[in-house]
């Protein structure tokens, strides 16, 4: 019999039934990222990640570890797309362990959490164990989140997975939002996020649409 998660649409999120949660997006925490992805591709699939879910609607929670003594602010790139979002500060590595942080999530009402952080062995491993204990559905945006090696990132993601968590990618985690093309409500400005951000997908979207319907390029031309 196949594993359906419970509190999906027949296994697959949904905006309307998954909440975001980002953590220590932080200088300090970059720093030491070591676990085989280019640190700017890293935040290229976190902005691309946080648009899609701002675009769609989706619930995000942002959170911070040690900003003042130790971690630095969150990115400004990801601050700037929650503008009027302030991260929840926290002194533990274990976001579940801070209260401001478990009502954010139990506030949404959703019961499929799809996760993006540093580092993956610690700062998402830990919460995702607790959480998966309290009966939520755990999505880990491995291409979004970061270890200090890939031997650390790696073994984070199979305890993960192991306990029952699922393991997704950026552009995987944005399209599943979206669904069906005949959906036209997001199309253009979700071509535009894979446009910027999507890397070799994009590059294609941006063949497709100036070489094959003669759109004009998207540029941004100063007035």
């Amino acid at each position: 019999m196949a594993n359906i998660l419970a509190n999906t649409d027949g296994g697959l999120i949904t905006a309307d039934n998954s909440v975001l949660v980002f953590i220590d997006h932080q200088p300090q925490m970059s720093f030491g990222v070591s676990s085989g992805i280019d640190r700017q591709l890293l935040m290229n699939n976190v902005l691309m990640l946080a648009k899609g879910a701002k675009e769609f609607g989706v619930p995000t929670i942002l959170t911070t570890v040690e900003t003042e003594s130790f971690s630095g602010p969150m990115w400004p790139q990801l601050l700037d797309i929650f503008p009027n979002q302030q991260p929840i500060e926290r002194t533990g590595m274990n976001s579940w362990d801070t209260p401001a942080f478990r009502e954010a999530i139990k506030a949404t009402g959703k019961k499929n959490v799809i996760l993006s952080g540093l580092w993956t062995e610690v700062c998402i491993t830990w919460p995702t164990l607790n959480m998966l204990a309290e009966g939520y559905n755990i999505y880990v945006v491995e291409d979004a989140s970061a270890g200090t090696s890939l031997a650390a990132h790696e073994a984070a993601l199979s305890r993960m997975v192991q306990a029952g968590a699922v393991r997704m990618t950026s552009v995987a985690t944005v399209l599943e939002f979206q669904r069906d093309w005949a959906h036209r409500e997001h199309y253009d400005a979700l071509m535009d996020i894979f446009r910027e951000h999507g890397g070799a997908y994009g590059v294609g979207i941006e063949y497709a649409y100036t070489m094959v319907h003669k759109a004009s390029p998207a540029r941004k031309v100063l007035a």
